[in-house]
């Protein structure tokens, strides 16, 4: 845990955790809320954002789709900040490296590896957001640290390369008929988790999405003098990266469950123009005005995380508010400990914002 200065706060890019911020917020308040909301509701007009907001069951994609690929872009945006430091002791930095991995890999298997149900036979062991993060951050610190740009592009290239070529010509695009499904299933067998859902193999790519993610971060890095420069070519990328991933599409499907080349670089693609939106609004126009509160969700992520997606509360808002149910009627009281439920996630949030308190790992 570290409890940072003002001084070190104030001195931070306000986009990445304004961006990170509304990824989150998304994530453990709007989608939860407006979800439960819309059901009880059951409006027509809600139909179309309901299907935005849920994911694609296989080939396609959805807005939902992009909360964990722009998590993780996120996560490498970070990097060439956060590593600076290190530059001259690498001793430190991949202790720091290998700190991080290992914590979000038993965060990961706290989250959805069932580890706190203390049952071997129901444990997963690769099957999380954080886990895919780790694994990505380890492979992005390794070609960052031994890189110059030119290279750091070849190696991200190569790794797209080497997860094509058996994806390609060694099983096809079915939920079990895959290359990266059969690799899961010959080393983790039954400890796998979803079946639909590819983690080790699919490592390569997620380590693509950290380094689209990295060099959006050098090059905000290396353009403070020029920002309006720096967001134009922010854009630029997040176009071509994202045609890139609709061609490669006629080929290799965009499918988010196996994290396939032609997801990564469209939602890529898609990462690098969010970050020019906010980099251009909020650190190139200085309009952070009514965005500085997702602040709150974007400077404690992983906090936010995880006690929004595996902590209830909602017995505690129903031990103080079970009166307002004749009122609210069983739909409607349910939708209210929805809501109670992420309110006291944002509170909590927002006191350790108050009190300059964050969790990093």
């Amino acid at each position: 845990m570290a409890k940072n200065t003002s001084q070190s706060f104030a001195g931070r890019l306000a986009s990445l955790d304004i961006l990170r911020g509304f990824d989150l917020f998304m994530l453990v308040f709007f989608q939860p809320v407006f979800m439960k909301l819309a059901r009880t509701l059951d409006w027509p007009s809600l139909k179309p954002i309901m299907y935005q907001l849920s994911h694609e069951p296989w080939e396609g994609f959805r807005c939902w789709d992009m909360v964990m690929p722009l998590f993780m872009f996120m996560a490498g945006a970070a990097m060439p900040f956060s590593l600076s430091k290190y530059k001259n002791n690498p001793t430190a930095l991949w202790r720091k490296v290998i700190k991080r991995f290992i914590i979000l890999f038993i965060l990961g298997m706290i989250g959805q590896g069932n580890l706190l149900g203390l049952d071997p036979n129901d444990v997963h062991l690769y099957v999380n957001t954080l886990q895919a993060i780790g694994a990505g951050y380890v492979i992005s610190a390794f070609i960052l640290t031994n890189f110059r740009w030119k290279g750091q592009i070849l190696a991200t290239i190569l790794l797209l390369i080497i997860y094509w070529i058996p994806m390609t010509f060694c099983g096809d695009w079915t939920p079990t008929g895959n290359f990266a499904y059969k690799v899961d299933q010959l080393i983790m067998g039954r400890f796998c988790g979803d079946p639909e859902y590819t983690w080790i193999w699919s490592s390569l790519t997620f380590g693509v999405t950290v380094m689209l993610g990295a060099f959006a971060g050098q090059i905000m890095k290396n353009g403070k003098s020029n920002r309006f420069q720096t967001s134009l070519i922010l854009g630029v990328v997040g176009v071509v990266l994202t045609v890139a991933g609709l061609l490669w599409s006629v080929q290799m499907p965009i499918i988010k469950h196996i994290w396939t080349c032609s997801m990564t670089l469209f939602a890529g693609g898609i990462s690098f123009l969010l970050m020019a939106l906010f980099y251009f609004v909020v650190d190139c126009l200085g309009w952070s005005k009514g965005l500085n509160w997702l602040k709150i969700y974007g400077m404690n992520s992983i906090v936010a995380y995880m006690i929004g997606e595996y902590v209830n509360f909602r017995s505690v808002v129903d031990s103080v508010s079970y009166g307002l149910k004749q009122y609210l009627g069983e739909a409607g009281y349910s939708t209210w400990l929805v809501f109670g439920n992420c309110l006291i996630v944002f509170l909590i949030l927002r006191w350790m914002y108050k009190q300059r308190i964050f969790i990093k790992v």
